[in-house]
This record gives structure tokens, C-alpha cells and sequence, in this order.
């Protein structure tokens, strides 16, 4: 027996002494977590219950020159549904009427929706998509459905919150405006205004502290931990809606008639600058067609004989010939180093002015003009090529602005036939937006203006910054000079390769242009042709500048070259846009007297006063002054006509009874 409790007492002392060492292990467990890693500890647990929270800053919004909202961002609500929330009666109860509501709103049958609760119920699934993309109007309406309007915990629904970027006027210059998302590099010129003003549209996000309690909510700690979000700018553009829909819709039936693979249209303000309307559509393999480049700013390829106005500025200025300089076309044909030049039109123009060659965008002439004179120094003409702009982007603030070139006489690859070649635009890659630079330049007293995309940044009514034009080039070439292109570019629509274009009632001055594209490459890429025109509205007192480019029209319909093709689009936006667009005229000097009508008021004044209670004779008076006098005498008037009074019921000299009818006619 004192074995039995001297073993029980060993038994004691060996758990008392490892409960006593666990006490001394936990103490100094715990002095370590408190003293030694009480920091990493505390900052661990503040990080896992006290949490920043970005307040997302509200994006400014993008407006066009008439104030047409082209991009704006918009709240989408996704509705998803934790089966498991509600309790088994209450879901029993409202599955049925939450199916038919949910059928009034998203359009599938009610078993549809039975059916898909039920299942997500039996499959425990806790995060059920019921909608997405829903608008604030249709989640408000879900929101108060039967079931779930008992909430997150009782009725399972589970709300979130996006904001997408949308163009309400749908895919017209989309490309322009550009996206939200991110693009890689071989898609940047669809960043647009949205990237390139991305420092003012999307403001500066707040934020603010706070802690989480139970059931996993978050409550704001204290107001002194809250940095304000700074909304975005808005910004407006140059696009002018009404001109952009002429514009499209020129360009997306020319294309869709000649088949055509894809093309650009430019609208320019002369003066600023400013891109009234920019379309780029490109054709879809279902034949249809859509933004997929911007082709205006992007798209850097041959210009053919739009490059021929270059030649004939830098011909003039250098003062080597003149528009009167008469050329042999040598039926049509010349050859330098082998290769052969040709004229459109067969057998050539026989013996030509240099003007009426440009007119007539005679290559034989054009080329004869620039090697002639620059073969010696071609440095000299490509000089002045460079000092045009034409070897240099524009420096837009877009992305993926196509990259020019221009042969230089240094470059390894120069040749015999590189300056000739030069002459009717071949050799040389240039933007659609660079040409129209350079004819906006002539139109603009030659003046070379940067094309610009947004005139404002405003903050509500308030202007936080003014966008002003911003001059290039103050002088492409001299007064004298310009006075001779502004000549023949307007001759070329009224006598030359546009002359179909040409209407006695409106002016368009401008050039054509025929590019073959790929022409000898080897690389299996079939040759197309690049139609072209451009040019500016009205002639003699321009007031926009356009281009038309058009790649790969059909050579089925029996017409590619730039008059045929492009040059009906140009036509097409010009006049509508002096039809249709709405404007305002400033009526100037409404106080001035014209001295006829005040002898006439005077006349008819002084035989009121005469014979104030006589009807007076209005005969020979217009229709509406005589009402006027009549009815200021207490009569009814009634009228049978339109003009002046012939004839009236109530002979003159009569006196005058209140509310009396009296009849005019009137012829």
C-alpha cells in the first residue's frame, strides 16, 4: 500500500513539474510575442482588421464641339445569388414569384429561372450569376424582387458594382475618341483622346481608413484618415456631330459600293486647324464594315499624285519654271534609267503648260518639271521637301502616329530613278493626315496649322485649360506662289481630272490621286490601288480642308482612280455640310433706318392721326401692315390671299364701328 502511494506521489510530482515547466514555456512565449515580436504581431493583426480603401475618383466625361456627349462612364451592376443564405422555408416560399420577376426583366421563362435557383440550392453554390451589365434602373427594380429584397443575409443576394466607359453615339469615331482599356503597341492608335488626355479625364482617387467589425463589414475609423477623391475634367473635343455623320456615312457607302477594303475621311477646320469629323472603317470578313484602325493617323503609305502639289510648290518657289512652262508629254511615255513613266490617259497630252499638266495630273510633265531642274541637286528639292514637314511625324498627341519617309540623296538605297520617281508620289510614305496638313497650309494662306483633336478642358462650366491653335509652319512658301496653286487646285475641278465633281453652284478646289500600292514587291502581296482626294470648300474662301483616301476598290466596277472613287465622297461632304449643318448668323445693324420704310410709317401714321375715327384706304399696302393699322384701330381683320391689298369690304372714309369685320383680298 505505501508502494501503491509513494508511485502515485512520484506520478504528482512528475505532472506538477511538467505543468510548471508548460507555465514557464507559455510565460516566456508569451514575453517574446509581447516584448520581442509584439511589433510584427501588432502590425499583422492592424493590417488583417484596419485596411485602406481607394474611393475610386469619378472619370471626367468627353464632349464634341457642339457639346454631344461622345464618352462617358456608367455604372453596371452584376447580381449573383448565395443559395445557401436564405433558410429553407423562407427561399421555398419566394423561389417561384423571384423566377417570375426575374423573367419580366431578363426575358427567359420563369422554369428557366426555377429551374437555375433550384439547381445552384442543391450544388451549395454560394455565388450564382443571376445578371451582369444590368443599368441602375433594372438592378433597383432586382433588388426589390421577392427574396431578395430581404437582403444579403436573409435573401442571398450579392451585388457588385463597375463602371464601363460608353460612346452614346455609338461606333462613329471610336477610334478617335479611343478606348479605356489598355492596348498593346500594335493596336495604340486606338488609345485616342481617352489615353492621350488620360492626366485630366481620370481625376485622382481618394481614400480612407477603417476597421472591420463583425459579420466581415468594414466601418470608417475616423473622418481625419479620409483623402477626398478628385474627379476627372472633361474634356471637349473638335468633333462636330452632325459633320461626322455626313462624313461617315460618305465614306461607309463609297466603300460599300466599290468593295473596298478599308479608307479614312478627314474634315478640317481651315483656320484652326480643328478636326470637325475623322471616320476610319475597315471591312469586316462578313462584309460589313468598322472602326479597326485609324487609318488618318496611322496608315503611312504611297500618296501617288496628291504628292504632285509638293513638286509644283517647290518648282514655283525656286523659280526654276512656271505654271506657264509648256512640256512635251512624249505621247505618254518617258523613261528614266529603263524604267518607263506613264500617263493615265493614252497617248499623253501632246505639248502642255506645267499648270495644265497638274491639272490634268499629267506624270510625264510633272517628272519632266522635277528632274529637269533637280537633277543636278537633288538635295535642293528634297530640302525643301523636309522643310514642308514631310520627313517628320506631326507630333499628334495620339498614339501610334504612322512613321513617313522620304528618300534622302545620302541614304544608301538613292538612286537614278529616286528623284524622278519622287515627282508623281512614289518612293516617298506619308499619313492621309500629313497630306491634308499640307493642303490645309495653301488653303490657309500658307499657314501650316497642327491638327488638333480637343479645343478644352473644362470643370463643369469652369475652362481649366483653353487648347489653341498651334502653327507649324507661319510660311510654307510666298503670297505669289500660293495665288498660282489656289489657281490650278481649283481649276483641277473645274476643267481638269475632277471635273465631274464640278458644280456652277458650289466651289471645291483640290487634286486627285492614284496610287498602286505594293507594285513589284515580291512578297506574294497582290498590287491594289490607293484612291485619293483632297482638297478644300469654298474655293475662293475656304473654310474646311478634306481628305478621302480609299484602299482596294474593285477594279470590277469599272473605276479605281481618285475622281471616281474618292472624289464623290469629298463632293458629298461638302455640300451637306453647307445644307445640313446647323448654323447661326449673326444679323449685324437691326437698329439701322432704311429711309423707304420710314417715309412709308411716317405716311401711314400721319393719316391715322388725320382721320383716327375714319377706316383709312390700305389699298396698294402690304397685307400685314394693313392688318396691323386695322386691328390698332379696334377692327376685325380678315384676309383672302397672300401680298398686297387689292380689295377691301369697307370702302375708306367710313367711320369706324368697334370689332367691325372688314375683308381684305389680297394678290
Amino acid at each position: 500500500m505505501a508502494v501503491d502511494d509513494k508511485y502515485i506521489s512520484y506520478r504528482i510530482y512528475l505532472v506538477a513539474c511538467g505543468i510548471f515547466l508548460m507555465a514557464i514555456a507559455i510565460a516566456v512565449k508569451l514575453t517574446n510575442i509581447q516584448w520581442v515580436e509584439g511589433e510584427y504581431y501588432r502590425e499583422l493583426a492592424k493590417e488583417r482588421t484596419v485596411r485602406n480603401f481607394v474611393i475610386p475618383a469619378n472619370k471626367g466625361n468627353i464632349y464634341s464641339a457642339d457639346g454631344s456627349l461622345l464618352a462617358t462612364s456608367i455604372p453596371k451592376y452584376i447580381i449573383r445569388f448565395d443559395a445557401l443564405a436564405p433558410k429553407r422555408e423562407t427561399f421555398e416560399k419566394n423561389v417561384n414569384a423571384l423566377a417570375d420577376s426575374l423573367a419580366t426583366v431578363l426575358g427567359k421563362p420563369a422554369g428557366y429561372y426555377q429551374n437555375e435557383l433550384r439547381k445552384a440550392r442543391a450544388n451549395n453554390n454560394r455565388y450564382y450569376l443571376v445578371a451582369r451589365d444590368l443599368s441602375y434602373t433594372d438592378y433597383m427594380k432586382i433588388k426589390s424582387f421577392p427574396l431578395f429584397e430581404l437582403g444579403a443575409y436573409k435573401g442571398g443576394i450579392i451585388i457588385e458594382q463597375k463602371t464601363v466607359r460608353e460612346h452614346p453615339i455609338g461606333k462613329i469615331a471610336e477610334r478617335t475618341i479611343g478606348y479605356e482599356r489598355k492596348y498593346d503597341a500594335g493596336h495604340s492608335d486606338g488609345k485616342g483622346i481617352e489615353w492621350a488626355y488620360r492626366d485630366y479625364l481620370n481625376g485622382k482617387d481618394g481614400k480612407i481608413l477603417k476597421q472591420k467589425i463583425a459579420k466581415g463589414q468594414w466601418k470608417p475609423i475616423r473622418d481625419l484618415n479620409e483623402v477626398d477623391p478628385q474627379d476627372g475634367y472633361d474634356v471637349i473635343s473638335t468633333i462636330d456631330v452632325y459633320i461626322q455623320d455626313i462624313a461617315h456615312h460618305a465614306l461607309l457607302k463609297q466603300l460599300q459600293d466599290y468593295e473596298a477594303d478599308h479608307g479614312c475621311v478627314v474634315v478640317m477646320e481651315t483656320h484652326t486647324g480643328q478636326v470637325k469629323a475623322i471616320s476610319n472603317l475597315g471591312r469586316a470578313s462578313d462584309g460589313t464594315y468598322y472602326e479597326t484602325t485609324n487609318y488618318a493617323v496611322a496608315e503611312s503609305h504611297e500618296p501617288g499624285s496628291t504628292f504632285k502639289l509638293v513638286d509644283l510648290m517647290t518648282i514655283l518657289e525656286d523659280k526654276v519654271a512656271d505654271t506657264s512652262t509648256v512640256y512635251d508629254t512624249h505621247g505618254g511615255i518617258i523613261k528614266y534609267s529603263g524604267k518607263s513613266v506613264r500617263d493615265s490617259h493614252q497617248g499623253g497630252y501632246g505639248k502642255i503648260s506645267l499648270g495644265r499638266g497638274f491639272e490634268l495630273s499629267s506624270n510625264t510633265v510633272l517628272v519632266q518639271a522635277v528632274y529637269d531642274n533637280y537633277k543636278n541637286n537633288p538635295s535642293k528639292f528634297v530640302n525643301r521637301v523636309n522643310s514642308y514637314g514631310f520627313n517628320k511625324r506631326l507630333n499628334m498627341d495620339f498614339k501610334g502616329e504612322g512613321r513617313p519617309f522620304i528618300p534622302q540623296p545620302t541614304d544608301k538605297n538613292w538612286s537614278n530613278i529616286s528623284l524622278p520617281w519622287m515627282a508623281f508620289g512614289y518612293g516617298v510614305s506619308v499619313t492621309p493626315m500629313q497630306t491634308l496638313a499640307f493642303y490645309n497650309a495653301v488653303a490657309n494662306n500658307g499657314v501650316m496649322v497642327k491638327p488638333q483633336f480637343v479645343s478644352e478642358i473644362k470643370e463643369w462650366n469652369k475652362t481649366i485649360k483653353k487648347i489653341e491653335p498651334e502653327v507649324i509652319n507661319p510660311k510654307v512658301c510666298s503670297q505669289a506662289t500660293l495665288l498660282k496653286l489656289k489657281a490650278v487646285l481649283k481649276n483641277v475641278v473645274q476643267k481638269g481630272t475632277a471635273s465631274k465633281l464640278y458644280s456652277k453652284d458650289f466651289s471645291m478646289a483640290g487634286k486627285t490621286g492614284t496610287a498602286q500600292v505594293n507594285y513589284g514587291k515580291r512578297d506574294g502581296t497582290p498590287m491594289h490601288y490607293a484612291s485619293s482626294f483632297v482638297g478644300y470648300f469654298p474655293a475662293d474662301h475656304p473654310k474646311y480642308s478634306c481628305i478621302v483616301v480609299v484602299h482596294k476598290p474593285s477594279t470590277a466596277k469599272g473605276d479605281f482612280y481618285g475622281a471616281g472613287v474618292a472624289g464623290p465622297v469629298f463632293k458629298r461632304i461638302a455640300q451637306k455640310i453647307f445644307t445640313e449643318v446647323p448654323s447661326t448668323n449673326e444679323i449685324k445693324k437691326l437698329d439701322r433706318k432704311i429711309p423707304k420704310q420710314e417715309k412709308n410709317y411716317n405716311e401711314y401714321y400721319a393719316k391715322l392721326q388725320k382721320n383716327q375715327q375714319l377706316i383709312p384706304d390700305v389699298k396698294g399696302m402690304p397685307g400685314m401692315d394693313a392688318i396691323a393699322l386695322l386691328e390698332n384701330l379696334g377692327m376685325k381683320v380678315r384676309t383672302n390671299g397672300m401680298g398686297k391689298v387689292k380689295k377691301q369690304s369697307l370702302q375708306a372714309g367710313q367711320n369706324i364701328v368697334k370689332n367691325t369685320t372688314i375683308t381684305l383680298e389680297l394678290l
